[in-house]
């Protein structure tokens, strides 16, 4: 079993944080895993200036899963539009299946809890993405029915490979969360 530390990331993780999240989603390398999104999107599935931005703002941060000093998996934590944001949830393909998946989103619902004391979190789903969405229900996450526009034309966000892609909002109260996940250690 694996055991992750925690920390947040910084600048001089940006150019390791773009290779990660491109792996995770994009080109052939991500259909190693299950998470890819090649057959929906080519192109880019992360900004460099919004990542920083994302590092820098107030009520944010970027969450950096490791173990040995190698990082393993990333996932972006915010407060937005009044309740905890959970995004960019990324691990490396060769590694999907482990366990590290689980340790990551309750390691950014405790933050999101405990330290940006928030009550409930929020995540966007592209709603073609049928396993994914079974994969966050099975952790408590529900669909709620709405949904947000692709933003078809800006290519910060890939290049859509079909013309019906839009997101939707999946939410989870997190006041009902278990106590402290045994198989991970916080480091932040």
């Amino acid at each position: 079993m694996t055991t992750l530390a925690f920390r947040r990331a910084t600048d001089a993780d940006i150019p390791l944080l773009v290779e990660l999240v491109t792996a995770s989603y994009r080109g052939e390398a991500s259909r190693t895993g299950w998470t890819t999104e090649a057959d929906l999107l080519d192109g880019a599935r992360i900004d460099t200036e919004q990542l920083a931005t994302d590092i820098h703002r107030p009520q944010s941060l970027v969450l950096l899963g490791e173990e040995d000093g190698r990082t393993l998996a990333c996932a972006h934590v915010a407060v937005e539009d009044g309740a905890g944001y959970f995004g960019m949830f990324s691990v490396w393909p060769q590694l999907q299946g482990r366990g590290l998946g689980k340790a990551m989103l309750a390691e950014a619902e405790r933050i999101a809890r405990e330290e940006l004391l928030q009550s409930r979190m929020r995540m966007t789903v592209i709603d073609v993405r049928d396993e994914l969405i079974a994969w966050y229900q099975r952790r408590g996450y529900r669909r709620t029915g709405i949904h947000k526009p692709f933003p078809y034309g800006d290519e910060r966000f890939g290049i859509p490979r079909r013309p019906d892609l839009r997101f939707e909002v999946l939410e989870k109260p997190l006041s009902a969360l278990p106590g402290p996940i045994r198989f991970a250690t916080r480091v932040i």
